[in-house]
């Protein structure tokens, strides 16, 4: 490991009070989707100061600033999601959620204080930089309003330094996946793509006792919720794989009453554009005929949300060298399997080669193998991998840089 190497990690240490402060604001008052003005502010707050050129979105809550280096050189994107879930806290934590309703429960509060460390670092060495830096701040990750990674590229956000940048990263923090500290990285396909889809079937309400009067919509309902499980196992390859999990089902009033109509929501994961496209397809196929069998109308509505995360392969060996230079081989992990959760940081890397790493924040002296995972109102996660995170965020772009 080389000494400037060092010097950063070392840089970074002295941070974390300001991190962990900077990390328990935010967390304290958490917010959700696309408007984040407390949280929002406090980033700008917490950059003041520094070389930035800083613009806040129009859409949304967002803040990209450009870090222009002393040498020219082309531009690295690093990025940090800074929205809450919409939870009730139950950790007990001193610093826990002052709002009923919201929770940092995904560890962005985390990724915010970082990125922010990050900037520090790296505007402290300004002078070495071969070129660009923009650091993206984006609200809505988790999708409360459609997604804030899309929004943000709609808004010029590879445009930001004037160039589009040749390599983004990112970190995600995980409260049950990896040991404290330890991170890991998947080349190629490392989340799902996530889909929605909401049906309702449509029937003629009756009296219980007399449903051959009626066009009963639940009984097709329910063959509509066993098939889509055997559509899956029977249709797409397990090397391939598809997740459909019904999560909602609605319809009726009362035991005695056939309703008009009855719906079911379902969340959809693929792990490849073909699966995606096909599933799509032949789910409206499966379900419209399903219906007609019955005699009843269905309106079935796919809604495409996230696209898959793909790592580029080279750009995840990079940060996974990054990592073993940093912190030394027992840190890194190439992950086994991809994640069925689906994260937009996918729509950058859909444009721009990169990766996003995980980082095991769970409190070292909890078991990560039973402890609450993200998205739980439960989880928890550990302050001291901040001077980590910026650290390794900063050295993703010193390098990248570097090598251009």
């Amino acid at each position: 490991m080389s000494a400037p190497r060092i010097a950063l990690l070392d840089e970074a240490r002295p941070l974390a009070d300001e991190l962990t402060a900077l990390r328990r604001e935010v967390h304290g008052e958490p917010e959700l989707g696309r408007q984040l003005p407390r949280t929002q502010r406090r980033v700008l707050d917490a950059l003041a100061g520094l070389p930035l050129e800083i613009r806040t979105g129009a859409a949304l809550s967002s803040v990209t600033a450009v870090l222009r280096g002393g040498r020219p050189g082309p531009t690295v994107l690093l990025r940090g999601d800074m929205d809450a879930l919409p939870l009730t806290e139950a950790t007990g934590l001193p610093y826990a959620s002052r709002v009923p309703g919201a929770m940092h429960a995904c560890g962005h509060d985390l990724h915010v204080a970082m990125l922010v460390g990050a900037a520090r670092l790296l505007a402290a060495r300004r002078a070495e930089l071969a070129g660009s830096v923009v650091f993206m701040f984006q609200p809505d990750e988790e999708g409360t309003d459609g997604g804030g990674a899309s929004a943000m590229l709609a808004e010029g956000l590879l445009d930001a330094s004037g160039e589009t940048p040749v390599a983004a990263y990112a970190l995600h923090v995980s409260a049950n996946r990896l040991p404290f500290g330890v991170f890991s990285v998947r080349p190629g396909t490392a989340g799902a793509a996530s889909d929605g889809l909401l049906v309702t079937v449509r029937g003629r309400g009756g009296h219980g006792s007399a449903p051959h009067r009626a066009a009963d919509p639940i009984p097709a309902l329910c063959e509509m919720v066993t098939a889509l499980q055997t559509f899956v196992t029977r249709r797409f390859d397990i090397h391939d794989p598809v997740v459909v999990t019904v999560g909602l089902i609605r319809g009726g009033t009362k035991r005695n009453v056939i309703p008009d109509e009855a719906g079911f929501e379902a969340t959809v994961r693929t792990f490849s554009a073909e699966a995606r496209e096909r599933l799509r397809e032949g789910v409206r196929t499966l379900l419209t005929g399903i219906a007609a069998a019955h005699g009843l109308g269905v309106e079935v509505v796919y809604h495409e949300g996230y696209p898959a995360l793909l790592n580029d392969p080279a750009e995840a060996a990079f940060a996974a060298r990054a990592v073993v230079d940093l912190f030394g081989p027992g840190r890194c992990q190439e992950a086994a399997h991809p994640t069925p959760g689906a994260e937009d940081m996918a729509f950058v890397l859909a444009r721009v080669p990169g990766a996003i790493l995980m980082l095991g924040a769970c409190p070292p002296q909890d078991d990560y193998t039973t402890a609450p995972q993200n998205h739980s109102s439960h989880a928890v996660f550990d302050d001291a991998v901040l001077p980590d995170g910026a650290a390794l965020l900063a050295e993703l772009a010193l390098r990248r840089l570097a090598r251009a």
